[in-house]
């Protein structure tokens, strides 16, 4: 599964080199500019990391730092910034920072850097996926839509938070055949291995009178997300 990256940094010139260093290095990057746009996504997507610079227009890093963490948030933090006095340092790391990285910088310091917060604590910990009314507990593995509980079988539920961790996007079979069945080759048999336990799924998320998550894309392979996205 690939990681996703979240990087919240006004200079044009250096998102623009992270994002495209940290594509070549096979990492899924999105980038905004000002705290609200990068405050905004934090919240509405799920990311294995936010990389957060402190000087930005409107909200600062450090606001948007305590927020998240107010909210409930765990995604690891790197604070990538020109403050380097000891007090910048310790009210990010006491605000919930987990990793501060000064600039001018060596890009494979930051790499090296990633990794290890990767290795500590991905995003894949956070307690809670959710999607509009669809919410899902990481640590109960619990699966909750409308107030409902929804008896998953073990199968099921790897599908789901698949699909949820990847909301929005669409999955091919390739990727469910890999990812969620551990198979490195598709097959027929597969494929309709798949396609039974979508339609399983489904029938445990999509009841008629809720809005509908579970989409095929024809030709493709399937997305979650809300029907009138």
């Amino acid at each position: 599964m690939n990681v996703r990256i979240l990087v919240v940094e006004d200079e044009a010139k250096v998102a623009k080199a992270l994002r495209d260093g940290l594509t070549a290095e096979q990492y899924e990057v999105e980038t905004a500019q000002t705290g609200e746009e990068g405050f905004y996504l934090a919240q509405a997507q799920p990311f294995d990391l936010l990389i957060l610079d402190l000087m930005l227009p409107g909200r600062d890093g450090l606001q948007i730092l305590s927020s998240l963490r107010s909210l409930g948030s765990t995604t690891p933090v790197l604070i990538l910034t020109a403050r380097d006095t000891v007090e910048d340092r310790v009210n990010g790391l006491d605000l919930g920072a987990d990793d501060y990285l000064v600039k001018p910088f060596a890009f494979p310091e930051l790499l090296a850097r990633i990794r290890a917060l990767m290795r500590r604590g991905r995003g894949d910990q956070r307690v809670r996926l959710r999607l509009a009314d669809l919410e899902m507990d990481l640590l109960l593995r619990r699966v909750m839509r409308h107030g409902q509980l929804l008896a998953l079988t073990p199968k099921e539920y790897d599908l789901l938070e698949y699909l949820l961790r990847n909301h929005g996007q669409v999955v091919s079979r390739e990727m469910l055949a890999r990812d969620v069945w551990g198979e490195s080759t598709r097959s027929c048999s597969m494929d309709n291995v798949i396609d039974v336990t979508i339609n399983r799924l489904r029938k445990h998320v999509d009841w008629p009178q809720w809005p509908r998550l579970i989409h095929t894309v024809r030709g493709v392979g399937f997305a979650l997300r809300l029907e009138e996205d």
